[in-house]
């Protein structure tokens, strides 16, 4: 599963799949942290991570709810809201939520990510394309 393979879509295309499974990793494949991967019943397979660079550092920092209320019943709702704080010292903070709803709950996952302000700290969110 190569980055450079995948192709970046909106979180809102999880609207009305149905998810098989959700796994939360450490994605170490090219300098990646936290890695969320969620697999649908007509299989297709999205991650959601951040390709590490110098001076930046993007993480999971909470999950609310439980990841398997999402797991067999269609999302209903796929929503990205996103914070960004400067300080005096020229750092650079931004925190990400992304809440997930079905008829049997909800999930937020809070991302957090911090830098000296030259560096993305943006959350990826990409269609797996795996080689055939």
């Amino acid at each position: 599963m190569a980055r450079w393979d995948n192709k970046d879509v909106p979180f809102t295309d999880l609207v009305g799949k149905t998810l098989t499974n959700i796994q939360l990793t450490d994605y170490n494949d090219y300098d990646s942290g936290d890695a969320i991967i969620f697999t649908c019943t007509d299989d297709t397979k999205y991650i959601m991570t951040h390709y590490q660079d110098c001076c930046e550092s993007v993480s999971v920092e909470d999950i609310n709810g439980e990841l398997e209320d999402l797991i067999g019943n269609p999302i209903l709702r796929a929503e990205e809201r996103s914070n960004q704080e400067d300080t005096a010292d020229y750092e650079s903070n931004t925190w990400t939520f992304y809440e997930l709803a079905t008829i049997k709950g909800s999930v937020t996952i809070r991302w957090h990510g911090s830098s000296n302000g030259y560096y993305s700290e943006r959350v990826d969110f990409q269609l797996v394309c795996e080689e055939e």
